[in-house]
């Protein structure tokens, strides 16, 4: 039976946490779409102390932000989006179009359309999330989406040049320095300045993720991703240190970011909680990593990897490093989870930055019903009929006529009859089932 050695704070003082977030969104997004651009410039200076004429950055302004970096700064950005835009051109293949003819003189097909404007947050109001616009733009460029536009908050009171060499160079068309609920508002609701957009992509804090949340419907999303999540799970065959700095690696994200671990060995689970401590007195990120660590963290030991799977899957982490002697044990068996990360050789924050997979993934046991963002979520899978012969259309209008009447939709039945009469030759009685 598993035993919980550490937990993170109070479920309910979290829910009461996220009722107040709930209501701050909803008084910002209805000042947005009540006052538009003038209530957009004023949240922007009241959270992100930030002011300018046109929020857009001019092509001079993103040449400045290319021209800032070194060249190594770039080659670095274009070697990762090399990575991501060769996984999503993979995901993109397995996707087809398709027409078949499933009856003689029945045709049904099948196709996967872009949809047509999206609008991509980028999160670095603590840090610059370069990673982040490679994971959307980038994606929804290789989906085909024929417009994208941007938006990432100022850091350190200017555009983060190197998100903005991330976005330009991912193949953004147009890209605003806003940020928080107002950038996505903006983007959902539309103002004088900034045209709506069709479905609202990447990552953010809680007050973002709450305001896609609220936005869903208006517009389509991506999925619920708030603030990051990492489970380590770990036998004997790995050390403290590992898993130590594994989940102060993702605890550093923010104070909210659950870290857990969950392991077969107390040993293993003690010796980490010694080198957690121990690493937070030298991590230079250690003042969000302790809080996280300290509210959201927790230390589970298991009897067996087969309960590992079960509290897992209970758990259904964003993020799971596995670190056992059977890694593949837990891709076989896991079904809840946003990316898996097999072996001590790789990590979470390779997913995060470079190795190709995409980082926006589901948070809060989201994971339960969807995986994360990919090429599929900018694309609508919708589907069309042909009918090519009378007796085609016929033979299906009697069985749907039968159909529509067992129902009762007698509208629905009189189209199916109408057909009956004009191409089978048949005198079916208007609004009754053919027999």
């Amino acid at each position: 039976m598993a035993r919980v050695l550490k937990q993170g704070r109070d479920p309910a003082a979290a829910a009461a946490d996220d009722q107040k977030v709930r209501g701050t969104v909803e008084a910002i997004l209805a000042d947005i779409e009540a006052r538009g651009d003038q209530a957009v410039r004023e949240l922007s200076i009241k959270f992100d102390n930030w002011d300018r004429a046109d929020f857009r950055l001019t092509d001079a302004e993103i040449q400045a932000c290319l021209d800032e970096l070194s060249q190594r700064e770039l080659d670095d950005i274009r070697f990762a989006q090399a990575q991501i835009r060769n996984f999503a051109e993979h995901q993109r293949a397995s996707l087809r179009d398709f027409e078949v003819e499933t009856l003689p003189g029945v045709v049904l097909g099948q196709k996967n359309i872009p949809v047509n404007r999206v609008g991509c947050y980028v999160p670095g109001g603590k840090y610059p999330m370069v990673a982040s616009a490679h994971m959307s733009v980038l994606t929804a460029k290789v989906a085909g989406v024929p417009e994208i536009i941007t938006c990432a908050p100022p850091y350190q009171g200017r555009p983060a040049a190197a998100i903005v060499a991330a976005q330009h160079l991912a193949g953004a068309d147009v890209i605003y320095c806003l940020g928080g609920v107002q950038a996505v508002g903006a983007m959902a609701l539309g103002t004088a300045s900034i045209a709506p957009v069709d479905m609202l992509v990447g990552p953010g804090n809680a007050f973002v993720a709450e305001a896609k949340r609220q936005l869903y419907g208006r517009v389509g999303i991506d999925l619920f991703a708030g603030p990051t999540e990492t489970l380590v799970i770990a036998d004997e065959t790995v050390d403290g240190e590992m898993c130590a700095t594994d989940l102060l690696g993702q605890a550093e994200h923010g104070p909210t970011s659950p870290a857990i671990l969950l392991t077969t060995s107390e040993r293993l689970a003690r010796e980490t909680m010694a080198e957690i401590e121990r690493l937070l007195q030298i991590l230079p990120t250690a003042e969000i990593a302790r809080k996280a660590w300290q509210d959201y963290g927790a230390v589970i030991v298991c009897d067996d990897d087969a309960e590992m799977v079960r509290e897992a899957d209970r758990i259904a982490s964003e993020h799971v490093q596995v670190m056992t002697r059977d890694p593949d044990y837990f891709l076989q068996h896991m079904t809840n989870y946003g990316a898996l990360f097999l072996g001590p050789r790789t990590n979470v924050s390779y997913g995060d930055k470079v190795i190709g997979t995409n980082h926006t993934l589901p948070t809060r046991t989201a994971a339960r019903y969807t995986g994360g963002l990919w090429v599929g979520k900018f694309l609508k899978t919708v589907t069309y009929q042909r009918v090519l012969t009378d007796e085609a259309s016929a033979k299906v209008g009697e069985y749907c006529s039968r159909l529509c009447m067992l129902e009762g939709f007698a509208g629905h039945a009189e189209q199916a009859n109408l057909r009956v009469r004009r191409y089978g030759g048949r005198n079916v009685p208007y609004a009754s089932a053919a027999e």
